[in-house]
């Protein structure tokens, strides 16, 4: 671990912190510090920490902080509150990572970041869909162990793809899917005219309706009390045979134990991005079962991607210090 500042004499500026940052980070919120010249000093923590008191240490005397990849608990929050007014989450869904009523209480100002990562996670959820359907990964492997493996694929053109949630990536996912010649259903709570128009795609308020109708089925929601596990075992058990399921959105979306539940019967396909509980632990029961592809919790992970998230998350910072508004959700 090494500790990266600027303007480190300058006592008349605010403090900025990074508590934490993912190695492969570092590099690239180094090159947008000058967006905060004369506007604070930055203290950036090279390392990745969870330990809630190293983070409210390295907190101390901040004015705002930057936060990647932890949940900042009432008691941490209750913590930070003695000096941090501004916290910037480098995501999307902040309600996940820190209690809103709680900060607004302390007068915290919480600000995200938005469409980040909306074309990498549309990419990475048909790249899911793709190794379901064509096992090139799994072949790659067999081949390499002196496995000369004939599988048969699934032709994913004229297949029906059912999105539930057209935000963002949903719409990136449309997009894609219809290039290569997918029918696209979408059941969200609105009915965006527009670009269902531009899709050729067709919209229902039923989930059931949706699942049942659809040869893939990719989650694409934000995650929050409404939206928690909205997607039944009820739901799941319409998946027809040969039915693939994919989720690079949130795991909490799903009703516990449901999925593993029905993968379990062995007749569909699932290729997972976000868990339960991250790193998925070793005992989990998905790892035993052959049908599904799990990537850990990457899809969003592009370098496009980082750009957009620290050049929001700096966007965010700026804003608070010139007195403007920007990404607030609290």
């Amino acid at each position: 671990m090494s500790v990266i500042e600027t303007a480190s004499t300058r006592e008349d500026l605010p403090l900025m912190v990074i508590p934490s940052c993912m190695p492969s980070m570092v590099e690239a919120f180094r090159s947008a510090f000058s967006k905060l010249d004369d506007l604070c000093r930055v203290r950036m923590y090279t390392d990745t920490v969870l330990d809630e008191d190293v983070l409210a240490s390295r907190c101390k005397d901040a004015d705002s902080v930057v936060v990647i990849g932890f949940r900042v608990s009432d008691a941490l929050l209750e913590k930070l509150a003695t000096s941090v007014h501004c916290m910037v989450f480098g995501g999307t869904g902040v309600a996940n990572y820190v209690n809103l009523s709680a900060a607004k209480e302390h007068g915290i100002r919480i600000c995200n970041v938005e469409h980040y990562g909306d074309e990498a996670v549309a990419e990475h959820t048909v790249a899911l869909m793709f190794e379901l359907a064509r096992h090139s990964g799994y072949l790659n492997q067999q081949l390499r162990n002196g496995k000369w493996i004939e599988m048969e694929g699934l032709e994913l053109n004229g297949k029906t793809l059912g999105l539930v949630g057209f935000g963002g990536i949903g719409k990136a996912v449309a997009k894609i899917a219809h290039g290569i010649g997918m029918k696209v259903a979408v059941c969200s709570r609105h009915e965006d005219t527009q670009a269902l128009q531009e899709f050729g795609a067709t919209w229902t308020a039923s989930i059931d309706e949706l699942i049942e109708s659809s040869d893939v089925v990719s989650l694409h929601l934000g995650l929050n009390e409404q939206t928690k596990g909205m997607i039944t075992e009820a739901h799941l058990a319409k998946l027809h045979p040969g039915a693939l399921f994919i989720n690079t959105a949130r795991a909490e979306l799903i009703e516990p134990g449901a999925l593993v539940k029905r993968l379990s019967e062995g007749d569909v396909l699932a290729g997972l991005d976000v868990f339960d509980h991250e790193p998925l632990p070793m005992d989990d029961p998905l790892l035993s079962l052959s049908n599904v592809v799990l990537t850990p919790h990457v899809a969003w992970f592009t370098q496009e991607a980082v750009v957009n998230v620290i050049a929001q998350c700096f966007d965010g910072v700026s804003a608070f210090y010139r007195g403007e508004r920007y990404n607030v959700v609290v």
